[in-house]
């Protein structure tokens, strides 16, 4: 067993001064079966720990549940750390911004305790004792004095940016404490004198969040904490990108020079990201500072190793910073390799409002959001009857509805357009269908929470429309679609699921190119390879080799804009997009 603590001017590892070198890696944006590999690959840079992140709604979409199976076992991806030989540091939220869907909170969360989450109300606290009462006794069997490799634990999440709540701050350290959790206890939040006054308690170590200008940042920091050891616990080496704009790169030397900052400064670290990997299936974030931007698929943040797992120029410049400070393991010689380069044809595909149309549905006199109905991340169908024409209108979109008349298209409401009104044609009986998109919830600042859906009120040249039936789309079991009686694929009138099969010699890595694909969603043998859009700037999918198999592969999406042009092409290398604003 092995003692990790504060002292005067160090972390102390039995005793001695120790130097944080951690990488962010979060195990929920990586297939499992690339967890030891993405791990080795940091301490081949120089790392000696890892930290993630703990994303509460994946564990728990449901009140009550908390599933810890497949891509969620935290406790093999831990035990994984320390068998590399490396120590760990966790950050269990509940709040953990991300750029992660509702910044981490279950919807189920967010939809009962509206304005009280992140503070020590008694619904939300009542909310984060049961995630904490599943969490931490895994956990605390992990820590270095149990003989694990856990040595630090966060508290809450840049909260000097939200909120100012020490009681609730007080509450998740009794919690925790409670709970036998031992190591120390941390907060980070931007150096500046306000939030680090309001992020933090007296028995909190402070660490800053910062990706530039280290020496005056850390000076701050040493400000409100005039003993204990400094630490950048996120030093921002690269940035994520949101659907419509560019791909965000910085660059390697400087990057490498700010972390020289740092080292120098004799500070710790956690690079931030070391690997950022992907927003599987609908877990991407978004920000709203103004403007809605969702989050793309794709987390490669610039990273030192690429959203694929390869070395970059990055990763090359950190390593031989990190070397300046500490003996570096020998680096595995691999050439880098190309991934298959194919086309593929969509074999079958199936309308999805056909297959809605005698789904099971809820009714509502007066239109509802996705959240009132426990459906908290994906796509619902809202339907009603009505006997004329005229503007329809809407409170608002929440966040992208294809619009169907009498089952033919009619046009798209896009929240990132402010679209709220359409004209329908003049008819005396429309069955008006409304197949919405949630395109990923707010992460970080006021709107977190906020509803998705229809958000009412919907008028018809000003008159109140009822009536309304809703169909939520289970994409978690899609199989009942694919197995259904599909057609060959074609070009349909409104959102399809197309399937497509081909061949692999042996298990690789892929990227899915969205050339031919309009918006949609695309799983490879059941594993979600996430969202694509034409919109850009990313322009494929990145497709684990640990989610294809030898033999026989199946393709799936869902395309919203029903045009099926074929088939689609695999990529020998990803394509992020233009870097140009």
């Amino acid at each position: 067993m092995s003692t990790f603590t504060i002292g005067e001017q160090d972390f102390l590892l039995d005793g001695e001064p120790y130097r944080i070198l951690s990488g962010a890696l979060h195990y929920f944006r990586v297939h499992p079966g690339q967890w030891a590999d993405r791990i080795s690959m940091a301490r081949h840079m120089g790392l000696n720990t890892i930290e993630t992140y703990v994303a509460w709604n994946e564990h728990s979409p449901r009140r009550g549940e908390f599933e810890t199976r497949g891509r969620l076992d935290l406790v093999r991806f831990l035990e994984l750390v320390q068998e590399a030989g490396m120590h760990a540091i966790v950050r269990p939220g509940p709040f953990i911004c991300a750029e992660w869907d509702n910044g981490g909170l279950p919807g189920w969360v967010t939809r009962e305790c509206g304005a009280d989450i992140r503070t020590s109300a008694p619904s939300y606290m009542g909310a984060v004792k049961g995630y904490l009462d599943h969490l931490l006794p895994l956990l605390a069997p992990l820590q270095i004095d149990q003989g694990g490799p856990i040595i630090l634990m966060q508290i809450e999440n840049e909260y000097g940016a939200y909120g100012s709540d020490k009681a609730y701050l007080g509450a998740l350290v009794e919690e925790t404490r409670g709970h036998g959790i031992t190591v120390p206890l941390t907060t980070v939040d931007q150096p500046s004198d306000e939030m680090l006054e309001a992020g933090g308690l007296p028995e909190l170590h402070k660490t800053g969040s910062f990706g530039s200008a280290a020496g005056e940042r850390l000076a701050v920091l040493r400000r409100h904490q005039p003993s204990g050891p400094l630490m950048c616990a996120e030093f921002w080496d690269g940035w994520f990108d949101h659907w419509g704009g560019h791909h965000h790169t910085t660059d390697a030397a400087e990057s490498a020079r700010e972390l020289d900052a740092i080292l120098s400064l004799g500070a710790s670290v956690n690079i931030y990201m070391f690997h950022g990997g992907t927003n599987y299936g609908l877990t991407n974030g978004a920000n709203h500072k103004g403007h809605y931007e969702p989050t793309t698929t794709s987390y490669d943040y610039d990273a030192p190793l690429s959203e694929h797992g390869s070395p970059t120029e990055k990763y090359f410049a950190f390593r031989e910073v990190i070397g300046k400070y500490v003996e570096l393991p020998e680096m595995p010689m691999s050439s880098p390799t190309s991934a298959p380069s194919f086309e593929v044809q969509f074999d079958r595909s199936i309308d999805i409002l056909s297959t809605l149309a005698d789904a099971q549905s809820v009714r509502f006199e007066q239109v509802v959001s996705m959240d009132e109905i426990d459906h908290f991340r994906g796509f619902a169908l809202y339907r009603t009857t009505l006997s004329s024409g005229g503007v329809l209108e809407f409170k608002e979109i929440r966040d992208r509805a294809h619009v169907f008349v009498n089952g033919l298209p009619l046009g798209v409401l896009d929240r990132q357009h402010n679209d709220r009104r359409i004209l329908l044609p003049d008819d005396d009986k429309i069955l008006l269908e409304l197949f919405v998109e949630d395109e990923g919830r707010v992460n970080y600042g006021p709107r977190i929470g906020e509803r998705k859906g229809i958000i009412g009120p919907v008028t018809l040249d000003g008159r109140p429309v009822s009536d309304w039936e809703v169909v939520a789309l289970d994409l978690e079991n899609l199989d009942s679609v694919v197995e259904a009686t599909l057609t060959p694929a074609t070009s349909a009138i409104g959102p399809v699921v197309a399937v497509a099969h081909f061949t692999l010699p042996a298990q690789t890595d892929l990227h899915l190119a969205n050339e031919g694909l309009a918006k949609g969603v695309a799983w490879l043998n059941g594993w979600p390879l996430g969202r694509y859009w034409a919109r850009g700037p990313q322009r494929s999918l990145y497709v684990p080799g640990a989610s294809t198999r030898a033999g026989e592969n199946e393709l799936v999406v869902l395309e919203l804009s029903g045009v099926i042009d074929g088939g689609v092409r695999f990529l020998a290398r990803p394509d992020l997009g233009s870097t140009e604003q």
